[in-house]
């Protein structure tokens, strides 16, 4: 599908954690680049080890180095790679803690790429936190160093969001990386109401949907059921909801979480505002673990990835499904082409 939706624009694909499956589902997109119906897109990545990691798997997959500009009119003949700095050594399942660098260079040349207009958009291969914070990396993940990367280039700060996104539901937590002892305490009026307007401006804007529709769940079972189940359904999340109502975003809620995810409730409304990490990922994934995406909201280029981690124990074993990666590709040329056209 989306060949022509990116106007001769590839996709910037980050090579991820090169231990991981990043480089397997990436030979293995380009390999089954018809069926899947893939953008045009290069991979941000040493050519080197893609070649090494293709010999491992046995697969035919021809690679050559490119420029940004060069890769759309490559990509139908080869996997086009745009080269890093220097060399990644990467035996597939073992981390090595030097490749940290090019990790994080693959990230922010994807985004100068965007931002020169040398791409559409950023899709990341997972990343492995563990080995970068070990080198020194100084965000919490992915998504804070993309928002870091955005303010960098908007002047304004950016409040990265994060919502998974795919065939029957899109789902967003207010709270994300933190336990959930600390969810009710994180939790406040003005963080959901933060949340549900940078959601409802990228429906709108990257999404196209000119009215959208948020179902905001409760926190407690039943959404408190009157305050005897908890209180911050009645004290946080209602006020907030009143809050979105008068800023003219339509809002339902706090609706009970056991009971806003099967097929009829999900009609009612375009994306769940959920208060914790599980709350939004659980059904998200249930319903369609290989073609969800991880999409990031409130950035000023448009960032997607796979729903999955790093997979170390399945790298270079032929195991690894490129389903969501592909998913990912797909709905990064789409949102592009949403937001050029609004």
């Amino acid at each position: 599908m989306p060949g022509g939706a990116t106007k001769g624009r590839p996709i910037a694909l980050t090579m991820g954690e090169p231990a991981g499956i990043g480089p397997d589902i990436t030979l293995a997109a380009w390999i089954e680049r018809a069926a899947l119906r893939l953008p045009p897109f290069y991979c941000l990545a040493d050519p080197e080890m893609l070649r090494e990691r293709a010999g491992v798997l046995g697969l035919d997959c021809a690679i050559e180095t490119v420029s940004p500009g060069e890769a759309g009119a490559r990509f139908p003949h080869v996997l086009p790679v745009v080269p890093l700095g220097g060399r990644v050594a990467a035996a597939p399942g073992r981390i090595d803690a030097r490749n940290a660098g090019a990790v994080i260079e693959a990230i922010a040349r994807a985004v100068g790429d965007v931002r020169s207009g040398a791409a559409a958009a950023v899709v990341t291969n997972p990343i492995n936190k563990k080995a970068l914070y070990e080198a020194g990396f100084r965000h919490p993940g992915h998504t804070e160093f993309l928002g870091t990367l955005s303010a960098a280039w908007t002047g304004a700060p950016a409040r990265p969001v994060m919502m998974l996104a795919g065939p029957d539901l899109k789902a967003v937590p207010v709270t994300i990386h933190i336990p959930l002892h600390e969810v009710a305490a994180t939790l406040s009026t003005d963080l959901i109401v933060e949340t549900g307007r940078i959601l409802a401006a990228d429906l709108r804007r990257r999404f196209g949907i000119a009215a959208p529709r948020l179902g905001v769940a409760g926190l407690n079972p039943h959404a408190g059921e009157g305050g005897t189940m908890g209180t911050e359904e009645e004290a946080i999340i209602r006020p907030a909801i009143e809050a979105l109502r008068a800023q003219g975003i339509e809002a339902a809620g706090p609706l009970p979480p056991d009971a806003m995810f099967h097929a009829a409730a999900r009609a009612r409304y375009d994306a769940a505002l959920c208060m914790y990490h599980d709350q939004a990922l659980i059904p998200a994934k249930t319903l369609a673990f290989a073609e969800t995406v991880n999409v990031t909201l409130g950035l000023a280029f448009v960032r997607t990835s796979p729903d999955h981690g790093t997979a170390l124990d399945i790298a270079g074993t032929g195991k690894a499904d490129p389903s969501s990666l592909a998913a990912a590709l797909r709905m990064a040329a789409e949102l592009a082409a949403n937001e050029r056209g609004s």
